[in-house]
């Protein structure tokens, strides 16, 4: 599947079930980063704007560069009402945006989805000298308690190209790859502890926002879900779960 389409059917559950970010790392993201000194940010594979919202409530300038038409509209629709917001129908390879137009670039949960190599020109051209790219993600925790590992383990054995195309397992963002990415400039990394409290329809809501889980006309859905069910009922406590992440920041100049 092309990786600017994957979640053209999934846009309610990813904007109703996907974690937000600590204000913990926004205050990192401003105070020691910088943000707070620059004039225009955008956010590169910015999704529904989960992220642009963060930036904007922190009263940045900020650009939305998203290829995806579903997933761009809602962005649109929930942050136009900002002057300082607009959004742009782009991909990362090809932003669109005038050289050296930017302050900082914000890749929230996206630049494993990027062709890398392209996107480091396209980053060069269009950031200021000295411009600022902070890459994101927030990482499911996949040990460390019953849940998390049986939630893991039914990715495994369910979804249609998880192993694939999990972030964590491609190379490309890997610590050496994202060295790399950063050339000889120093690159940064920080991290801060996020969770997220689920029912079971907030669960379910949660695994039907990834790209790899199949859908409902796929044959390993229903006892996907069915196995989900039967997680929930053995690890609830008060008839909740404890999604658990780390929330990663790598950021540096190019």
């Amino acid at each position: 599947m092309d990786s600017k389409q994957r979640f053209s059917d999934r846009v309610d559950a990813y904007v109703k079930y996907r974690p937000d970010y600590t204000k913990a790392a926004l205050d990192y993201l401003y105070t020691e980063v910088g943000l707070d000194s620059v004039e225009k940010i955008a956010d590169i594979g910015a999704g529904t704007g989960i992220f642009s919202r963060l930036l904007l409530e922190r009263e940045s300038q900020v650009i939305a560069v998203e290829p995806n038409d579903e997933m761009r509209s809602v962005a649109e629709a929930q942050l136009s009402q900002s002057p300082a917001f607009r959004a742009v129908a782009a991909p990362a390879e090809q932003t669109t945006l005038p050289d050296s137009s930017i302050d900082a670039i914000v890749c929230a949960q996206s630049f494993h989805w990027f062709d890398a190599q392209a996107a480091y020109t396209e980053f060069k051209r269009i950031l200021k000298p000295g411009g600022i790219v902070i890459l994101i993600w927030n990482n499911r925790l996949t040990s460390g308690t019953p849940f998390l590992e049986a939630y893991e383990q039914l990715l495994l054995t369910y979804g249609t190209d998880y192993s694939q195309v999990n972030h964590r397992n491609t190379t490309q963002v890997d610590s050496n790859a994202l060295q790399s990415f950063f050339g000889e400039r120093q690159m940064t990394k920080a991290t801060f502890p996020n969770q997220q409290l689920f029912d079971f329809e907030g669960l379910s809501g949660r695994l039907n926002s990834s790209s790899y889980v199949p859908a409902p006309d796929h044959p390993n859905y229903a006892p996907m879900m069915e196995e989900l069910r039967r997680i929930f009922d053995r690890t609830e406590q008060n008839g909740q779960i404890l999604f658990d992440y780390v929330t990663e920041v790598y950021f540096g100049t190019l």
